[in-house]
């Protein structure tokens, strides 16, 4: 049995221990430092209003399970009455009674452990539904992690392409005034610059918008700066990739919603025998000690007080109805039939988004790949082409050309890397397993 036990590892424990080092929950500023990304989860996890509403529908489910438990113990109730009756226009004597009664259903013929079961199953399709949010959480704010770091390099990249546009134009300058080049060589030049300049304002306005989305995940204000640490380049290589089999095995044992959805199946087949078996007998015993007198001194004695008592052996079953138990039989067989389908349906929709995520991870790999050549190839052209307009055998359109497939490049590169982050975590994500992401990356 398997029951919220990516939750409670890596959830509920760094929670309380990043709670016990900086009180995460109600601190109002991010903390200092470069934080890394198992940093980051945790910071969330702690703060997340979202996973912490599913945990407590969690506790919920629990203790609606402990407390099916009662029902195989006996229950005991107290009574105790004072009383007085107006007859004929007149008060008559006030008399006082007490009484406790305990009763124990002896058998059931087994309902009492199919409703206990019914509430079992519920808990752990709970549990596993805790584990799915908890668990898209963290894809959020991987996601939002790596949006922030493709970001920041996209503003680096902007910053190193401005002094790229910068050199040009100085470089244009110098010879325009030593008379090699027409002024319109200046002018293209100042053209570039000033889109190189435009080019770094939009990547700082995005790197803004990535940082805002990441803090807002985090509950901090969107204004608040946060400094992460980068990812390294070293995985993601075709060796690292698993077969489409071994990954749907996996799903099947991992995905909160298939377990989800097999716990569901399992509840509703426990309700299904709990609403059949009430319509078989079942047998009780119950007891009552009571006293009761109608002039109470204050005194227990032989001459006031009235004690009595009963013990019962009860065995009951249900006639008829209305025709009610016959339908709430059939209602259970219809949930159980539709949970049934609910499973099936579920196992389909993994295995697809396990294929869809597995296709995307590849084509990621195989398009940083190319990315990559692609980037080189435009660094070396601007690097050639720069040289050749120096000794005047390359005109400004060329530079500015090759200047344009440069930034292109660099931004398909950074990109690609970044998506490549994400796309991975999507694969882990789809398997169920995006713990043993998190773990890797560390």
């Amino acid at each position: 049995m398997k029951i919220a036990n990516f939750s409670l590892i890596f959830a509920v424990l760094p929670v309380i221990a990043f709670a016990e080092t900086d009180d995460c929950m109600s601190r109002k500023n991010v903390p200092d430092g470069v934080l890394d990304l198992t940093q980051i989860i945790e910071l969330g996890l702690c703060r997340n209003p979202q996973t912490a509403s599913a945990y407590y529908s969690l506790e919920s489910a629990r203790f609606n399970k402990n407390a099916g438990y009662a029902d195989y113990l006996p229950s005991v109730n107290g009574t105790v009455s004072m009383g007085n009756k107006y007859e004929n226009k007149d008060w008559g004597d006030w008399n006082y009674g007490a009484s406790i009664s305990a009763s124990y259903l002896i058998f059931d013929f087994g309902r009492r452990l199919a409703d206990l079961n019914q509430l079992s199953a519920v808990w752990r399709a709970t549990g596993f539904d805790y584990d799915e949010r908890v668990q898209n959480y963290i894809y959020s704010i991987i996601g939002a992690y790596y949006a922030l770091l493709n970001a920041d390099a996209d503003v680096e990249s902007a910053r190193s392409l401005r002094t790229v546009a910068q050199t040009a134009l100085d470089t244009a300058n110098k010879k325009f005034k030593a008379g090699v080049v027409a002024r319109a060589d200046v002018l293209k030049a100042e053209t570039t610059m000033a889109s190189r300049d435009l080019d770094l304002e939009r990547a700082k306005n995005n790197r803004e918008i990535a940082k805002g989305t990441l803090l807002s995940k985090l509950s901090f204000p969107a204004d608040e700066e946060i400094t992460i640490a980068d990812m390294s380049g070293d995985f993601g290589a075709p060796r690292e990739n698993r077969g489409i089999d071994e990954l749907i095995e996996i799903a099947r044992e991992h995905r909160p919603d298939l377990l989800r959805a097999s716990a569901n199946k399992d509840a509703a087949w426990h309700r299904r025998n709990s609403a059949f078996l009430r319509n078989l007998p079942s047998i009780s015993a119950s007891g009552t000690l009571s006293w009761g007198d109608d002039n109470f001194s204050g005194v227990f004695g032989p001459s006031s007080e009235k004690v009595g008592g009963t013990i019962t052996i009860r065995a009951s079953m249900p006639i008829f109805a209305g025709f009610a138990n016959m339908y709430n039989v059939r209602s259970a067989q219809s949930s159980y039939d539709s949970a049934t389908e609910n499973l099936r349906s579920a196992s389909d929709n993994a295995e697809l988004d396990v294929f869809s995520a597995y296709q995307n991870y590849k084509t990621a790999q195989t398009v940083l790949s190319q990315t990559k050549a692609l980037l080189a190839s435009a660094t070396e052209s601007e690097k050639v082409t720069a040289g050749m307009y120096k000794v005047g055998r390359a005109t400004m359109l060329d530079w500015q050309t090759a200047q344009s497939e440069l930034v292109s490049a660099q931004k398909q590169h950074n990109a690609a890397k970044y998506d490549l982050f994400t796309k991975r975590a999507a694969l882990a994500l789809a398997i169920g397993d995006i713990k043993s992401e998190i773990e890797k990356e560390e």
